[in-house]
């Protein structure tokens, strides 16, 4: 009965559009007054879920970021990813992906990327004779792959939920990240080709120099971030924070279009964004806190096992359980979730860890872009100006190739525990 109360009240809250975190909040604190447990457990299993020290991740990667979008970088990296790529059939979708997968080293987060890029690329393309539903939806389906390639919001939370290093995360979605940007180009050059998009010409090495020096600052953070990680000088914690003050110095003296009085306006809103974060977090864990006090991991490991035991099946029933749960909840909440018993799940079956932990991460990311609830899908139909239906329609190849991409990644583990392995153990 108390967990038919449980899952009753967080159903009922994702039924009236309510808040994850509020839904979570309520549908935890329902289950224990009805259980009669004091509630003065609610905040203490707050605390200790957000009592990590790898979190303080978050609020610096966010930090960094916003520091380092009104400074200029949104920019300076649409302009060198098309001068990269923009000569090529559907040329502004390339650099459209392109620019994400630029971005993406730097957000680390697909809302952002899709905000940023999606703010000045969607009416660019519209202005240049690419379809408004197209300009939306490569955009959307392009801010994905920014929690995949290192840093990632996403994966640092993984990390604090399993204990395996945040610096291994990263580098595991390297290697599929750039696979979610180049099958997004192939995609975005056949659908090209096939409804005449335009192609605009070459710019020259002279504007691909140009561009490249315009970026470089901004790029730089990249190799910052995992230049610390890959030797060891800095932990995650320590290279969030040094980004952070790189962002602002790069913003202020070197970009010079960081106005020094809008940093206290950037560092509220990043304050404000990672609070949202930690709640989520800190209701989620009380809500998992339930969850394994009542064995529902167990219960769920013992029911898949009992059907099958064979490593291939069981992860396709979890890509399919996690591509599901995705479309109707936020990323956050599904993995602090989900993540620990179906982590035992994947264990049971010989599933490494790492190898995991990258296509779960993966799996949810294409939920940003799936109705009811893809997020990244409503903010660049609005951008666009434009209903979700079409947006839907026309992000359909998107998908199909970023699941393509995720089977590939699930069932070929050295794709994501290879360059971890060379470069970290």
């Amino acid at each position: 009965m108390s967990l038919a109360i449980l899952f009753g009240v967080f159903a009922l809250g994702l039924i009236i559009g309510a808040p994850v975190a509020v839904t979570l909040g309520l549908a935890s604190m329902t289950y224990l007054w009805f259980k009669g447990i004091p509630l003065v457990v609610m905040p203490q299993k707050m605390f200790a879920g957000i009592d990590v020290f790898v979190l303080l991740c978050i609020p610096g990667f966010i930090l960094a970021g916003n520091l380092m979008n009104r400074g200029g970088i949104t920019g300076r990296i649409v302009r060198f990813a098309n001068a990269l790529v923009g000569w090529m059939r559907g040329g502004l979708g390339q650099a459209n992906v392109a620019g994400s997968m630029l971005f993406g080293g730097i957000s680390g987060t697909a809302v952002a990327d899709a905000a940023s890029i999606g703010g000045m690329m969607i009416p660019g393309m519209k202005k240049a004779g690419y379809p408004a539903d197209f300009s939306a939806a490569i955009t959307a389906a392009s801010s994905t792959v920014g929690p995949i390639i290192p840093p990632s919001v996403p994966m640092i939370i993984v990390g604090a939920l399993s204990g395996i290093s945040v610096g291994k995360m990263f580098m595991a979605g390297a290697v599929p990240g750039i696979m979610m940007g180049l099958a997004m180009m192939v995609t975005t050059y056949i659908i090209a080709v096939r409804r005449g998009f335009p192609r605009q010409p070459w710019q020259g090495v002279r504007e691909l120099c140009l561009a490249f020096l315009g970026a470089f600052w901004a790029l730089a953070m990249t190799g910052l971030i995992v230049g610390g990680l890959l030797t060891g000088l800095a932990t995650p914690t320590e290279t969030a924070v040094v980004a952070s003050i790189y962002a602002f110095v790069v913003g202020a003296f070197f970009y010079r279009e960081l106005p020094l009085r809008e940093v206290p306006k950037i560092v509220i809103d990043s304050a404000v964004s990672s609070a949202a974060i930690l709640a989520l977090v800190g209701f989620a864990n009380v809500f998992g806190w339930i969850l394994v006090s009542e064995r529902i991991p167990q219960m769920i490991a013992q029911s898949v096992l009992s059907v099958t035991d064979n490593k291939f099946v069981v992860i396709l029933l979890i890509n399919i359980v996690l591509l599901i749960v995705g479309m109707f909840m936020e990323t956050i909440a599904a993995l602090i979730i989900l993540f620990v018993p179906l982590l035992a799940l994947a264990q049971g079956v010989g599933i490494d860890p790492l190898h995991f932990a990258t296509f779960a991460v993966l799996n949810l990311m294409i939920g940003l872009t799936t109705p009811p609830v893809g997020v990244c899908l409503f903010i660049c139909a609005n951008i666009a100006k434009l209903p979700l239906s079409p947006v839907i329609r026309a992000i359909t190849p998107f998908l199909i190739t970023n699941i393509i991409v995720l089977l590939l990644v699930s069932y070929i583990p050295g794709l994501s525990t290879w360059l971890p392995a060379y470069l970290l153990d």
